[in-house]
């Protein structure tokens, strides 16, 4: 088997950007818990729709780790169908080693439809239950990227974590998606002792650790206390915090370089950029930088890819 820089792992989707002309956004006082509103039973225009192939949190951290050197292999699965090998050809082109996406016939590949309004998106998801299969003898990476998969994949992941337990020289990194977070830290305890990056932004630190706490440092050391070295979180424009030496360090947001088109990515695009400057040597808090940097660029685009950046156009933005 080939040996990779970086692996990612989890399920990879076809998202449907669909922009929309007519909604009504309504908040809460202090602007948390915002729902999104159509008329009911009419028909509702909209300005446009982008396809964009290949994505999903895993999918999106190889290309993030591909295009900024690294040698990176992606562990997926899509469907016997025309949206797979589409994915599997936008694999091919970012550089991805595809010998570990795994097609089967008689199951779709996941599509997602992203409702996208004034730079916001609210996000209709469907993961579809794949007879997963982590594949033998897999040699070390330095970095191991693990974030969302289906609901039903439990067996699967315990599969990984028995991997994970058997290689520690490998760092990992993990993003939990959606039904990682609902199934609970006892059924993941294993996972989390064995993280070493851990990234989530702070709603889903509250959610995790089902804590009402708003202080970045109590919700650092509670994740800390569940076993991951070095956990992450971000607070969208405010930054992102992590602990060191017992420590708070912040790192604010890098700015914008024109109003965002699209926030789709903006977390990924952070998350993987820190972990594949770590996996190059470099000390956290300047990869988290570098994930500032990437993660505001990824959004003037629209999709989580298309505005990824290189490790030579990163530094000299940064610069």
């Amino acid at each position: 088997m080939k040996e990779y820089d970086f692996i990612a792992v989890g399920d990879t989707v076809t998202d449907a950007f669909i922009t929309l002309k007519e909604a009504r956004v309504t908040c809460d006082i202090d602007d948390e818990n915002c729902t999104i509103s159509m008329r009911w039973g009419d028909k509702i225009p909209y300005e446009n729709l982008t396809v964009v192939p290949g994505v999903g949190n895993s999918a999106n951290a190889a290309v993030a780790a591909s295009r900024l050197g690294l040698k990176t292999g992606i562990i997926t699965n899509v469907g016997q169908d025309a949206h797979g090998a589409e994915i599997i050809e936008t694999f091919k082109k970012e550089g991805l080693g595809i010998e570990h996406v795994e097609q089967h016939a008689g199951i779709p590949t996941n599509y997602h439809f992203v409702l996208s309004y004034e730079a916001e998106r609210t996000i209709l998801i469907k993961h579809e239950e794949y007879p997963y299969r982590f594949p033998e003898n897999l040699p070390a990476p330095k970095l191991f990227y693990f974030s969302s998969l289906g609901e039903h994949a439990e067996e699967y992941q315990n599969s990984i974590i028995d991997w994970l337990e058997k290689n520690p020289e490998t760092l990992v990194a993990f993003q939990p998606g959606t039904f990682q977070m609902k199934m609970g830290t006892k059924r993941l305890e294993r996972l989390y002792k064995r993280t070493d990056l851990f990234f989530a932004n702070k709603e889903e630190y509250q959610r995790i650790l089902e804590i009402d706490e708003n202080d970045e440092k109590k919700l650092l050391e509670a994740m800390c206390a569940l076993g991951p070295k070095m956990p992450i979180l971000t607070d969208g424009p405010a930054g992102a915090y992590v602990l060191i030496n017992g420590q708070l360090e912040h790192v604010p947001m890098f700015p914008d370089p024109a109003p965002p088109v699209e926030r789709t990515g903006a977390g990924d695009a952070f998350s993987s950029t820190t972990a594949s400057f770590m996996a190059l040597g470099v000390p956290i808090k300047e990869a988290m930088v570098r994930g500032t940097v990437n993660s505001a660029y990824v959004v003037q685009e629209i999709g989580a890819q298309k505005g990824l950046l290189t490790k030579e156009s990163l530094e000299s933005k940064l610069s």
